[in-house]
């Protein structure tokens, strides 16, 4: 390999970079290894590199058979030549984040790293950094490919059935599509739903109104405006009837034009209740289902949202967007929590069918068993 043009003793390892290639970069051998060398102008490179350079070990993970030296504004990129050339791609597409003035983070760097993987033609600063909000200088918009796959589908299709574990952002962007239409005047009222079904716990007969009894199931809903809106304003709107937030019961017997309807935890539903809701759509609605059919609280019967799945997966206008554990945008561990409940429910699943089989397998023996002393009984009368 070449001479660096910088000592590597000069550099501190460290993620991130970008701009234009610089004209010193070259192949170093014929062994498929290279370096290339970039310089940032105008950014301050602790926006790039992140508290304690925390983003090298994810650029590292990303592209280990790379390595990554700064000084200064200047960052160069050694190792294998195809990765080398990803890591540049990577970084160019992170600087570009910066200069929109976005704060990164280690899933800026994964989730980049992984929409250039499927496609290096698309620009993940562009798909990533399109906000739905802003509010009290807090930009909402999409964290992960699926995310955005999920956004998307609301905007193309009438109903959007979101289905995922915790923490993917499923109510969240919902709700933030349901106030961007709002304010956009493509509806004129927001109709926020979900069935008061208590998660494993009996709760007991609770005081007060009904309202009262009803906003504790409700409350992440109004949570979750209040975070999207001014809450001065919230009152008024849900006063005047423009937001409406109410159990699921309340829904039968109602036809919902101009709304965007998002009903949640719906895998608290009933098949009926689901058949019901859906019915509610009227002239220039939009409906959006979310829920986690892995966290089914109904004391008995098939779930609402696992029946759906099957019944209207081939009809147009409507669209089942599927989010994973790399969707999941709460702490890390959360992702975590959920692969290794989703290996365990496997597992669970495995076991069940093998013991059926060999009791079905039983059966099958204990038949065959009996059937010729059957036929002798038979045949002497016994």
């Amino acid at each position: 390999m070449s001479t660096p043009i910088f000592s590597a003793g000069t550099f501190r390892k460290a993620p991130l970079a970008t701009n234009s290639h610089s004209s010193d970069a070259s192949r170093s051998d014929d062994r498929g290894t290279d370096r290339v060398e970039l310089r940032v102008d105008g950014v301050a490179m602790v926006r790039l590199l992140g508290p304690q350079d925390r983003l090298l070990k994810t650029i590292e993970k990303e592209y280990p058979r790379v390595e990554v030296l700064v000084r200064g504004n200047e960052i160069a990129l050694e190792g294998d030549a195809d990765q080398v050339h990803a890591a540049a791609r990577l970084v160019e597409e992170l600087v570009t984040m910066v200069r929109a003035d976005r704060e990164l983070g280690q899933r800026d760097v994964t989730e980049s790293a992984k929409i250039l993987n499927a496609d290096p033609r698309v620009s993940p600063a562009e798909l990533l950094s399109q906000a739905i909000l802003t509010s009290r200088g807090k930009s909402i918009r999409p964290k992960t490919l699926g995310q955005k796959e999920y956004v998307d589908a609301i905007d193309e299709n009438t109903i959007v059935f979101g289905i995922g574990p915790a923490g993917t952002g499923k109510t969240y962007l919902a709700m933030a599509k349901a106030v961007q239409a709002l304010q956009r005047k493509e509806v004129s009222r927001i109709i926020l739903t979900r069935p008061a079904v208590e998660a494993g716990e009996r709760l007991g007969y609770l005081p007060g109104t009904l309202t009262d009894k009803i906003d504790p199931y409700l409350r992440p809903l109004y949570d979750a405006l209040n975070e999207m809106m001014d809450p001065e304003i919230v009152p008024k709107l849900l006063a005047a009837g423009t937001i409406e937030v109410a159990p699921l019961a309340y829904m039968r017997g109602r036809t919902l034009n101009d709304s965007f309807i998002v009903l949640d935890e719906a895998q608290n539903t009933t098949p009926e209740q689901m058949k019901m809701f859906l019915t509610r759509l009227g002239h220039g609605s939009k409906m959006v289902v979310t829920g986690d059919v892995t966290q089914v609280d109904l004391p008995a019967g098939a779930s609402g949202l696992q029946l759906v799945t099957r019944v209207l997966g081939e009809i147009d206008e409507i669209h089942f967007a599927r989010l994973t554990s790399e969707d999941v945008v709460r702490h890390s561990l959360v992702g975590r929590i959920v692969d290794a409940y989703t290996r365990y429910d496997a597992e669970r699943q495995a076991q069940k069918f093998e013991r059926q089989q060999a009791t079905d397998g039983m059966n099958r023996a204990d038949r065959r068993a009996g059937q010729p002393q059957d036929r002798l009984s038979k045949r002497w009368g016994r």
